[in-house]
């Protein structure tokens, strides 16, 4: 049995933790269009029909937030259903080196990592066989 697929699930996960990080978050979208709605200039006030824009877009962000928590979740719970189906069998590595019983993973920055009864640790990843 190959895990590609548990690493694979792990990685988009912690690849859109790290794309959260490098992106306008929804509290700062927020912020901005209150700041933008409340320095807006008296004489000039904001179109109604750039105000229900900017209001449709707000809409729009909230959604993507709500919709990218969700996906979070289900990958995360996919990734752990997936390292848990390989607790108590024996795991070797893609070159033969290390083997054992795995007794524990854990969900790590790299991947899926299993905790063997030798004490060694396995990244599991391409080329990992399980038995």
């Amino acid at each position: 049995m190959n895990v590609a697929s548990v690493t694979a699930s792990a990685m988009n996960q912690y690849a859109s933790t790290a794309e959260k990080t490098s992106t306008v978050s929804y509290d700062n979208f927020l912020r901005l269009l209150l700041t933008q709605m409340q320095n807006q200039d008296p004489t000039e006030p904001m179109k109604s029909t750039e105000y229900m824009a900017q209001l449709a877009t707000f809409s729009q962000v909230e959604q993507a937030v709500k919709s990218n928590e969700k996906l979070d979740a289900l990958l995360s719970s996919f990734a752990l259903s997936q390292a848990d189906s390989v607790i108590g069998r024996t795991v070797t590595s893609a070159d033969g080196a290390v083997s054992g019983q795995v007794t524990s993973v854990r969900i790590t920055s790299q991947g899926p990592l299993a905790m063997l009864s030798t004490g060694d640790e396995l990244l599991l990843g391409q080329g990992i066989v399980v038995s």
